[in-house]
């Protein structure tokens, strides 16, 4: 079968990569262009004094969706990566002598439930059931529609169980009409205050991420994230997709209120049509003509965005006693943590944090006898990055992991690098060097997130974490495959 039309990505992120090789599985032409010399985004690797670091995602939740793309293609997930299933979950730390393993077996989970609060171990029960018809429904109906009519949820079945998803209910009034122990409230809400907004403005509706979390389980692809990064270029590769690495994108050609290319500085190309899978705010403000924009900066500045990090990549020349994969450490006040991020937007001051330590399931990524440390600060968008903060902030979180851990890291580290906002900015176009995209609030839910297409050029789709479904690695892939569908559909191939 011929060729249909040239087709340009902008972005190599798991949005990009997945757009890209829906559009060449229907035999269109095309050409993906990444601004770093690696692909895969927010989810690459890097390799140094014998460590394999993930640069970005870490968390492996909502396995369906990463199976159901690769069926499209005649994969299964295991074509590619083992996939393992994690015990326990997670830990969550709140002081040097307590402390939660979640346990990835259901049964235990109720039990674990049950001891800390009488009675929690039903509420949990009742809270999943809930949890479980929300996912199941916004998989089916929901986290696949483009977002852009109200029309789109206007079928009496979700109009029918539209009590049921909650959306117009807090997830904080949600998780505590169930639980009163503080530390299950903690564990319900840390997906919500780590990845999206308060929880008192987040619609109850996202409880389904606790579903998939802790009833589905918490996996880790073999070998890293970089794994799932190959398993999508290797897809997409086999479609016949180009790669254009090392590319930055300078300007969105438009003539008749239609892309016509893309100008990298030095090279041309004519295109029929592109999807903006990198950060959302720099194609229009950076790339578009003012005139072709469908927002404008007063907009993104009103928008409400998740979190951006202080991250550390740390070698570590000894085993790290004390830690599980993942841990979460809540042992500050969780409420000031919350206010500081997301109202006052500056830096914490006592901030909660999350270390992972993959060398404690995965021997491939550090040497022998070794640990690799990530390290992950929450933070507002937008603050001030400067070395004297970084390191400021290294010392606080280390202290506090060292303390739990009875176990001097800082005396042990082979290896270690930073990577914060300026980072965020400067290798991903990043608005604010977000690190995760909007925040799941009620009015940047569905139809009221920005728009997957521009309104004033008829073949510019855009993809990612800044549009329809949300922020998140299953998301993301999901965004690129609406994106690309929405795409041909425009122009009825």
């Amino acid at each position: 079968m011929s060729t249909k039309n040239h087709i340009g990505i902008i972005g190599g992120g798991f949005a990009g990569l997945s757009a890209a090789s829906i559009l060449a599985k229907q035999h269109n032409k095309v050409t993906l262009f990444a601004k770093n010399a690696q692909i895969g985004g927010r989810a690459r690797q890097f390799n140094e004094a014998g460590y394999t670091f993930d640069m970005g995602p870490s968390w492996y939740w909502m396995p369906d969706v990463f199976e159901r793309f690769y069926n499209q293609f005649g994969y299964t997930t295991s074509d590619f990566y083992e996939l393992k299933k994690l015990e326990p979950n997670f830990k969550m730390i709140f002081s040097n002598d307590n402390y939660l393993d979640i346990p990835s077996n259901w049964e235990e989970l109720l039990e674990m439930f049950e001891n800390l609060e009488k009675g929690a171990g039903l509420s949990l029960k009742k809270f999943m059931d809930e949890a479980k018809f929300k996912y199941d429904k916004s998989m089916q109906d929901l986290i696949y529609s483009p977002g852009e009519s109200v029309f789109e949820f206007a079928r009496l079945d979700i109009i029918r169980d539209s009590f049921k998803l909650q959306l117009f209910s807090s997830f904080r009034k949600h998780v505590r009409s169930h639980f009163s122990n503080p530390e299950l409230i903690a564990l319900m809400e840390f997906p919500i205050l780590f990845l999206g907004a308060m929880p008192k403005d987040t619609p109850a509706l996202y409880s389904m991420m606790n579903y998939s979390g802790l009833v589905d389980g918490t996996f880790y692809p073999m070998g890293g994230f970089g794994k799932v990064k190959e398993a999508l270029k290797k897809v997409a590769s086999e479609q016949g997709v180009e790669f254009k690495l090392d590319k930055d994108v300078k300007k969105i050609n438009v003539e008749s209120n239609a892309v016509s290319g893309i100008d990298l500085g030095d090279e041309q190309y004519s295109l029929n049509g592109i999807i903006g899978a990198s950060d959302y705010h720099h194609i229009e403000m950076k790339l578009l003509d003012k005139k072709y924009r469908n927002y404008d900066e007063n907009y993104w500045d009103r928008k409400v965005f998740a979190p951006s990090c202080l991250l550390f990549y740390l070698g570590v020349n000894k085993k790290v006693p004390s830690i599980e994969h993942h841990n979460l450490f809540f042992d500050k006040d969780y409420e000031l943590h919350a206010k500081e991020i997301y109202q006052d937007k500056k830096w914490p001051t006592d901030p909660l944090f999350y270390v992972c330590a993959p060398s404690k399931t995965d021997s491939s990524v550090a040497p022998e006898g070794h640990e690799n440390l990530f390290i992950l600060v929450p933070i507002a968008p937008g603050c001030e990055d400067t070395r004297e903060l970084r390191a400021q902030y290294y010392d606080m979180v280390m202290d506090r992991l060292e303390s739990f851990c009875n176990f001097s890291v800082r005396d042990h580290i082979d290896f270690k690098r930073s990577y914060c906002v300026r980072d965020f900015e400067n290798d991903y176009n990043a608005y604010k060097g977000n690190a995760y995209g909007l925040a799941n609030t009620l009015m940047q839910t569905a139809i009221f997130k920005p728009k997957l297409r521009n309104k004033r050029v008829r073949n510019l789709y855009y993809a990612g974490q800044l549009t329809v479904p949300g922020p998140g690695v299953p998301p993301s892939l999901i965004s690129g495959e609406i994106a690309a569908k929405q795409l041909m559909k425009n122009l009825n191939f």
